[in-house]
């Protein structure tokens, strides 16, 4: 892999130093049966849970799920609007996500590394009642901040 240039090396520099323990970055979403066709396609995801209406109707859900991995994506807008290059990530799914759930990922810088120029962060993903379906921590670089809080 080659050299960043200076003045990249610069924008990150700034990035890092504008990244403070605290800050936080709120998404919100509604997810649709397309978004779980199109994350199945893409990703060959076809776990009956969220494929097959009769197999979920007898689980203990009730009804398809939303794919973990979709809901926890939304870190991936966050972090696309911070220039975030993520080195790490993990996941608790604590509750499940159906279509038409609107889920709030909230992120939080929890700590700043200075001597590696990495952070740590966290997220809480809630749905429109409240409650948390989603926890995650995830730590990498910031690149370049285009997300107001």
């Amino acid at each position: 892999m080659r050299e960043a240039t200076p003045s990249f090396k610069k924008r990150l520099k700034k990035a890092f130093d504008e990244t403070y323990t605290g800050q936080s970055f709120t998404y919100s979403r509604t997810f649709t049966e397309g978004d779980v066709a199109l994350f199945c396609g893409v990703t060959g995801d076809y776990n009956p849970y969220h494929q097959d209406e009769s197999f979920a109707r007898e689980s203990p859900y009730g009804r398809k799920t939303i794919p973990g991995l979709l809901t926890g994506s939304m870190l991936t807008h966050i972090g696309g609007m911070i220039g975030f290059l993520a080195t790490e990530m993990s996941f608790e799914y604590v509750a499940p996500v159906y279509t038409g759930d609107t889920i709030t990922c909230t992120v939080t810088v929890l700590e700043k590394d200075e001597a590696r120029r990495r952070v740590e962060c966290g997220a809480d993903f809630v749905n429109q009642e409240g409650v948390q379906v989603v926890r995650a921590r995830f730590a990498g670089f910031p690149g370049q901040i285009r997300l107001s809080r």
